[in-house]
């Protein structure tokens, strides 16, 4: 009888799959960290195709040469068009080469305080930063610890996604993140947004009430966790129905609001509060059922 042996995973491998690889620099130093994406695809479970309608057959998409048809991905290159029709080719190695190993690294131009960085300018992609390799443990623990003692986050460029990118590396909870940022000049200014209304002066009675209001609803650190993903449970329990071929379930309607003044509206705001203390830093849509009285049924669609 065989004997399987156990595979033995490799020193220093990480579990997790790595987005990018490279060199972290600061000043004289540097080490190998991988890039593991922050984010948990809970969510990436479902996953809808396209289908034609009259066969049910799933949509596909090809890439498609005018003259010869579908192609293989091993017979496609890019090319830049700079007339109509007239194209500079290159390979992959050809623009790996262009960049220097410098610019494969993600390097530390300076260090900022947080209040610096406008959440603006984040554009969304957060990953974990990790040493890739024994040597590199003892630099990135002391990079971490001392962006953690000064309060201090580092901003750099590196080669992300075959561009250069801009990217904010702070400390969290004993690790290293990455956050990918938009350029300054990719971003649109206030001003120009402003342009396209008339604003109203905020004063008098109602910016008071205004401010109470917030300043009640202030409560202290807040809990990411009381936020749920509703739509994304309503989704699951909707394929689990139809898997079984019952009807999806039918959401209830909520109460349209009342229609009053803004005066009335943030009193009564700032009076409900006392009443509604222990639902602070709730999201507006709850996924508790109002009593029955208050719902009408949706008509279903025909």
């Amino acid at each position: 009888m065989a004997v399987k042996h156990a595979k033995k995973k490799a020193k220093g491998r990480s579990k997790y799959r790595a987005s990018w690889q490279g060199e972290l620099r600061f000043g004289l130093v540097s080490f190998a960290v991988q890039a593991i994406n922050a984010q948990a695809k809970q969510r990436a479970e479902i996953h809808f195709h396209l289908l034609h309608e009259p066969d049910r057959e799933r949509i596909h998409y090809a890439k498609i040469c005018p003259k010869h048809g579908a192609v293989s991905n091993d017979e496609i290159i890019e090319g830049y068009e700079f007339s109509k029709g007239h194209y500079v080719e290159f390979d992959k190695d050809e623009l790996d080469a262009l960049r220097t190993e410098a610019e494969k690294a993600l390097t530390i131009d300076a260090f900022v305080s947080p209040d610096e960085i406008d959440p603006i300018y984040f554009d969304g992609r957060m990953y974990y930063l990790i040493p890739s390799g024994t040597s590199a443990t003892e630099p990135y623990s002391l990079l971490e610890a001392a962006m953690e003692k000064k309060k201090l986050w580092g901003v750099g460029q590196a080669v992300f996604s075959g561009r250069e990118q801009l990217a904010l590396v702070r400390p969290m909870e004993g690790l290293l993140t990455m956050a990918m940022l938009n350029y300054e000049a990719d971003i649109r200014k206030p001003a120009e947004i402003e342009r396209a209304f008339t604003k109203v002066s905020a004063t008098g009675q109602k910016l008071k009430l205004a401010e109470e209001f917030v300043a009640k609803w202030h409560a202290g650190k807040f809990d990411f966790g009381k936020y749920k993903d509703e739509y994304h449970l309503k989704i699951k329990q909707a394929i689990e129905a139809k898997k079984k071929g019952l009807a999806a379930p039918e959401p209830e309607e909520e109460e349209e609001p009342e229609v009053i003044n803004l005066m009335e509206a943030l009193q009564r705001s700032v009076a409900q509060h006392g009443s509604k203390a222990a639902h602070r830093r709730k999201p507006a849509r709850s996924s508790h059922p109002k009593p029955k009285s208050h719902h009408k049924r949706v008509r279903r669609r025909a």
